[in-house]
């Protein structure tokens, strides 16, 4: 990872879900009332963009423009509490917010305040210097004023020259980028916007779009983001690259546009190719969405978790908002060491059960315990991403454990499910989970599916194994 830091130019907003429970119409009109409704403010628009940057461990500046007013100061202690550097160029007006209801997962009601977008200050010379010294730029444009400030324009330019690597997202409302951006990432709205008059199926129609607008704004590459299909790379004049997205569970996109081109910017920082960055950001936006978009973000003291702890406190705020929303909460485990048929249909049976399925995955030294010196043939990590890229899966928790009962007692679901020829008094997890008013269920198991009898299978055709 790059010590130099990862500057963020664009505006900053103040965004708020207010989340409750409902359980009743009103009675004076067809509309739900939301019961005990819980405040989380955190930042929104290049705000969001930095803070999910910091959250990867990275240094960052945010350069934005701050107005001098309540939610002003509570979005400058939010990200102040992320880790991010800000540089505040100065805002004249009200800062802008977002205030969404929510309940069960999803939006009802979005209500924006701060009006019209005020003025913003000019370049300073603190900001200069955070650009002289980037090692990547992400111009996070939200069409409010800060990438038209007096000055600032000829600075990116001037970063542009000294070939400091540049990620531009565009607003339809803002500044389209300076000339020679290494990245471009327009929606597939906003390269219509840009570059309207193409048709033809959904592929040929982005693919000329993108071209025009690397043609246009002189870039190195022009990512056209297409949502859950993935990301349409051009860089060239030969054919353009399709980066798929993996399938996942997708109850609110909010703020993964800021988690794609976050993650592109840091890993141009790290000396990507344009192309491995944009890989990279799709797997990062799918694995956002997939654990709730903006809504699930959390501002913390910008300190990153203990080893080991990572998955876990991921897991815990998963399982927080779920049981906010009066959702059930399923878990289950094993080794998983060759993923198999068999285990795929019974975690699909299992996340049918509730709202998200949590996997209680054997560690590396607790596989080896229970299945012997030969075993695990693959690490936890490669484990835990294997079951991470199936949609049913929300979240991995590793233990060492030789039964999950502890890492249970922690997460305490609301259902325990195996799969197999079990009988409830056959599962010592049974009574664990039914100290706090659990669950346990056996699911059936796809007869002729081991992961012991593929190994066999395996090593009888190779007999050299």
């Amino acid at each position: 990872m790059t010590a130099r830091p990862l500057v963020v130019v664009g505006d900053a907003l103040l965004d708020r879900d207010l989340t409750g429970t409902v359980e009743r119409l009103c009675p004076d009109a067809p509309v739900p009332v939301v019961d005990e409704a819980v405040d989380v403010p955190r930042p929104g628009g290049a705000g969001l963009a930095a803070l999910l940057a910091a959250t990867d461990g990275r240094q960052v500046v945010l350069v934005t423009a701050l107005a001098v007013d309540a939610p002003g100061r509570e979005l400058a202690t939010l990200l102040s509490r992320a880790g991010v550097e800000v540089v505040d160029l100065g805002l004249s007006g009200a800062t802008p917010e977002k205030v969404r209801v929510r309940s069960q997962g999803r939006s009802l009601l979005r209500l924006d305040r701060g009006g019209a977008p005020g003025k913003v200050g000019s370049m300073t010379a603190e900001a200069g210097a955070a650009l002289v010294g980037a090692g990547a730029v992400l111009v996070a444009d939200y069409g409010r004023g800060v990438c038209s400030a007096p000055g600032l324009r000829e600075a990116l330019t001037a970063a542009v020259a000294r070939h400091t690597p540049v990620v531009w997202d565009p607003h339809p409302r803002g500044r389209e980028p300076v000339p020679g951006v290494t990245l471009a990432t327009p929606n597939g709205a906003e390269a219509a916007h840009f570059a309207p008059g193409h048709s033809g199926a959904l592929l040929t129609a982005t693919t000329a779009r993108a071209r025009e607008l690397r043609e246009r704004w002189q870039a190195t590459t022009v990512a056209v983001t297409l949502s859950g299909r993935g990301a349409l790379l051009v860089g060239g004049n030969g054919p353009p690259s399709v980066l798929p997205a993996p399938l996942v569970p997708c109850p609110d996109p909010c703020g993964a546009g800021d988690r794609f081109a976050s993650a592109a910017a840091g890993l141009l920082a790290d000396g990507a190719l344009p192309s491995e960055a944009v890989a990279g950001a799709v797997a990062a936006a799918s694995a956002f969405v997939a654990a709730g978009g903006a809504a699930a973000v959390q501002v913390g003291d910008g300190a990153a978790p203990a080893d080991g702890a990572a998955e876990q406190a991921d897991a815990v705020a998963l399982l927080a908002r779920v049981r906010a929303a009066g959702g059930t909460v399923v878990a289950t485990g094993g080794c998983f060491d060759l993923l198999h048929a068999g285990h795929v249909a019974v975690l699909s049976q299992a996340r049918a059960l509730g709202d998200c399925l949590v996997v209680l995955l054997n560690s590396d030294d607790s596989v080896c315990r229970l299945k012997g010196p030969s075993r695990p043939l693959q690490s936890q990590d490669d484990r835990a991403a294997v079951l991470l890229a199936l949609g049913c899966v929300d979240a991995v928790v590793v233990f060492d454990e030789d039964t999950p009962s502890e890492a249970l007692a922690r997460l305490r679901p609301d259902l325990w499910a195996k799969g197999g020829d079990y009988a409830l008094t056959d599962l010592p997890e049974a009574s664990v989970v039914a100290g706090w008013g659990g669950q346990a269920v056996v699911l059936p198991y796809v007869a002729g599916h081991s992961t012991t009898a593929l190994i066999t299978t395996a090593r009888k055709a190779l007999p050299h194994v």
